[in-house]
């Protein structure tokens, strides 16, 4: 997918960029796939906002992702490719031989006319098949992983993203995630070969405000320009430090490169190898 650039007729246009779409096939989702998505702002049952600079947005719906894949030996041809406003990633229609119709991520690669499939079994190892991490062979680079066996796909499914198939041992397999971290998988849960469509989302400059709040994404304040009884930063005169030993979060918490992860998870024994820090 490129890039498009347009002439700097204003200040907005001049830093921003946008997708060019060439290769969506079908510009009208199926209607038997969608649902209406419902606004939270970020708040919970309660009413209390969980999620900060959540609210507005363009109107869209909900494309319905089938993530389990699991109509098995069932040859699915690849019906159109079409954009999904929910993500980054390009989603395929799939028309399988018995007449139903759904919705997966598309694979780096896929074309209308491809055939696709998903199996418990070895089959071909071509981008778009899905098998058992024991059915594939190291090596291989796979996304849209399981990590519960029959949970449905919950990890590598962001644009031009992949996981790195390195090894098979016992009960586990080993894969290297796009972080860098290595981590352990049960050897039966389901990934599909290849890597995640749209690889050039992430060289999209927004180039101004109005453009993420289309996205749902409210503006952020500086703590440092709130008032103390609003933030740990806020309070002095002018543009003031923070006036603490190091960064706090709105409540108080260590912020910016501290460790967040509970010490005690129960999924900390399969991780083999951290992600490596970035250097700031």
């Amino acid at each position: 997918m490129p890039i498009k650039k347009y002439n700097p007729t204003t200040s907005g246009r001049r830093l921003s960029s946008v997708d060019a779409f060439t290769d969506i096939t079908k510009t009208e989702p199926e209607k038997r796939l969608i649902k209406i998505k419902k606004r939270t702002g970020g708040r919970n049952s309660m009413g209390r906002i969980t999620v900060r600079h959540r609210g507005g947005g363009a109107k869209r719906f909900i494309r319905q992702v089938d993530f389990k894949q699991d109509k098995y030996d069932v040859p699915a041809k690849v019906a159109a490719i079409e954009y999904d406003p929910s993500r980054g990633a390009r989603l395929a229609l799939l028309y399988y031989t018995d007449g139903e119709k759904r919705y997966v991520i598309a694979t780096q690669g896929l074309s209308v006319g491809d055939t696709v499939m998903s199996s418990l079994e070895r089959i071909e190892i071509k981008p778009g098949n899905r098998m058992p991490l024991d059915q594939i062979p190291p090596g291989v680079a796979v996304h849209n992983i399981e990590l519960v066996v029959g949970g449905g796909s919950k990890v590598v499914r962001g644009a031009g993203l992949s996981a790195q198939y390195m090894a098979l041992e016992g009960k586990h397999a080993q894969l290297k995630m796009p972080s860098g971290e290595i981590r352990l998988f049960p050897r039966a849960a389901m990934a599909t070969v290849g890597t995640v469509s749209n690889p050039d989302y992430r060289l999209i400059r927004w180039g101004k405000a109005g453009r993420t709040r289309l996205l749902g994404i409210r503006p952020t304040v500086r703590g440092k320009a709130m008032n103390p009884v609003d933030h740990p930063h806020g309070g002095g005169e002018g543009r003031h430090p923070i006036g603490l030993k190091h960064p706090k979060t709105p409540w108080g918490k260590p912020a910016l490169g501290v460790k967040t992860r509970q010490a005690k998870k129960a999924s900390n024994k399969f991780i083999v190898q951290r992600a490596k820090r970035k250097k700031k």
